[in-house]
């Protein structure tokens, strides 16, 4: 049988996701406020949550946010290989339940996937979205190395409406040059772009 992927970081164990998770899934997936900045609806029963685990949640490079001090799953995280994308490209996504906004373990939870991204899968670049009033997953993107790219606008969520979406993304040689950095986790001064004014 094969070995499941665990990534471990400082307060965080990433790994694919259970269907005994689905408890946990839907007390954080049901919070209304974490569904609307992704544009997607929120989970209306354990057994929803559940459904979603064997169906989204079991793709490649998907991932539980466990914290190592409880053991309980609180967010999501992965890497989406998309149609459209270059066979070395991937898209990181991520959202996380609402009493750990703020704690910096989502930018944890990236640095951990662009490494297994960049040293482990060989991708030669991640790219990041979000709606452009997703400010939380906007300073994601900056700590974390990305790059400002292109927004794309009237794009249709999951709840049916449609807004405009930065993207923005991070190379093989951006990754390799923040590892240098002497302060890792902030972009380098003469590489910053920025985002559009909204």
């Amino acid at each position: 049988m094969k070995k499941e992927t665990e990534i471990e970081t400082p307060r965080l164990i990433l790994r694919p996701w259970r269907e005994a998770d689905a408890e946990s899934l839907y007390k954080y997936a049901s919070e209304p406020e974490v569904g609307h900045s992704a544009g997607w609806p929120v989970h209306a029963s354990v057994e929803e949550s559940a459904e979603y685990i064997r169906t989204v949640f079991s793709a490649p490079e998907t991932y539980a946010m466990v914290l190592k001090h409880t053991g309980e799953p609180v967010g999501s995280c992965g890497l989406m290989f998309r149609d459209g994308y270059d066979a070395r490209e991937a898209e990181v996504g991520y959202w996380i339940g609402k009493p750990y906004w703020g704690l910096g373990l989502i930018p944890e939870a990236v640095d951990a996937l662009l490494a297994r991204g960049f040293d482990v899968l060989g991708l030669d670049a991640v790219w990041c979205g979000f709606y452009v009033e997703n400010h939380k997953s906007r300073r994601v993107s900056e700590k974390c190395g990305f790059r400002y790219h292109h927004t794309v606008e009237n794009v249709e969520t999951m709840l049916g409406d449609r807004r405009n979406e930065h993207r923005s993304l991070i190379t093989r040689e951006d990754y390799r040059a923040r590892q240098m950095a002497s302060a890792p986790g902030a972009l380098l001064a003469e590489d910053a772009v920025e985002f559009p004014a909204h």
